[in-house]
């Protein structure tokens, strides 16, 4: 399952409200543990909770994981984390960085990386014994993603039936930050309607206002800060499930 960009012929205006600056950064370490999960190709799996199809299986090279308390019913997609072992003699001191793709609980663990994510936990040649532990005493922080080739894209899912039914879900997403709202405008009422949180990174509406598409997103940060990103004629009037469609923006903070 991939995803093509499309050709379309609205403009697209980009207007952000700013409220108070987003940190950069997590400071400090949270400690733990991380397993790995089972796949074919040592990659992420295109079916995980995040929704995010093919984009899932091989975002960030494949370095992917599953999160159970970090996933926050969704919010925690396409998060990225730095994440080291402590296992000495064996583990980098850099770590590695994983993007959040699915949901998954483990053996008291935060982290079920895929195999390709786990691997480059080790110093060279010492993947093979770190994969014999199994289950290995980690620390991870959240990291802003970085996408330097990529602007944010929306992908119309595949269970999207136009033009009764429209599924949206955010790829590439650079930052820090958290999306918690998205809402498109209804020009006939002159009012801003609200996307449901389906499952996931995924947002949806039944019965979606007719033409391009006019969104907004609401941007969440720690310590409450918040700001709206306004994309207007994003989607074109003839959108098509399984298309992307590029924002031309891109979030850094």
């Amino acid at each position: 399952m991939g995803f093509s960009l499309s050709h379309y012929s609205c403009f697209l205006c980009v207007v952000i409200v700013l409220l108070p600056l987003l940190c950069k950064c997590q400071d400090t370490f949270t400690y733990s543990r991380a397993t790995y999960y089972g796949s074919p190709d040592c990659l992420g799996t295109p079916t995980g909770a995040c929704g995010f199809g093919e984009y899932g299986r091989n975002v960030n090279g494949g370095k992917v994981g599953a999160v159970s308390r970090l996933y926050r019913n969704g919010t925690g997609c396409g998060a990225c984390y730095q994440v080291r072992c402590k296992i000495p003699n064996l583990c980098t001191d850099d770590g590695m960085r994983v993007v959040v793709t699915d949901h998954g609980e483990g053996d008291h663990t935060d982290l079920i990386l895929s195999p390709l994510g786990f691997s480059m936990l080790a110093l060279p040649n010492m993947a093979a014994d770190l994969f014999a532990y199994g289950v290995v005493g980690i620390e991870y922080r959240r990291v802003p993603c970085q996408y330097p080739n990529s602007n944010l894209l929306f992908k119309v899912h595949e269970h999207s039936r136009f033009p009764d039914y429209l599924a949206i879900v955010m790829l590439y997403q650079a930052g820090l930050s958290d999306i918690t709202a998205v809402e498109i405008w209804q020009e006939d009422r002159q009012e801003w309607k609200g996307m449901r949180k389906s499952y996931g990174a995924v947002w949806d509406m039944a019965n979606p206002p007719k033409g391009c598409v006019n969104l907004r997103f609401q941007v969440s940060g720690r310590g409450g800060s918040q700001k709206w990103v306004l994309l207007w004629d994003l989607i074109p009037a003839d959108w098509k499930p399984g298309y992307s469609y590029d924002s031309a923006f891109q979030l850094d903070y």
